[in-house]
């Protein structure tokens, strides 16, 4: 008796199971044709290229001189933020706030012409 009690349990959790996957089966039918129609509506839009904006005013140039091997994951992701990803390549770069703090944090990377 022990035996069957063990085989019953099984088929009662397997019954939940069917029925949530019925559910799950059932509601992706509902949902397709929103996505149906959003995927025209974004056909139809034209597409529009994003516009770079002009660097206004000053400008700094940034050479990368030290490699990030062996460094934290944060300094490569800063240069790799900066456009730089090979020794000896430069960037020219809108002198912001944001870019002085990417290259205050790499400096010791960095080669810096304003």
């Amino acid at each position: 008796m022990a035996e069957t009690e063990k085989k019953a349990a099984p088929k009662k959790a397997a019954a939940p199971k069917a029925a949530a996957a019925e559910k799950k089966a059932a509601a992706p039918k509902k949902e397709a044709a929103p996505k149906a129609a959003a995927v025209e509506k974004k056909a139809a839009a034209p597409k529009k290229k994003a516009a770079k904006a002009a660097p206004s005013g000053k400008t700094v140039t940034v050479t990368q001189i030290g490699s990030p091997i062996g460094r934290p994951k944060d300094q490569g992701a800063t240069l790799v933020g900066l456009g730089l990803n090979k020794l000896h390549r430069s960037r020219t770069l809108e002198d912001t706030p944001a870019v002085r703090g990417m290259i205050a944090k790499v400096a010791h990377l960095l080669r810096v012409e304003e």
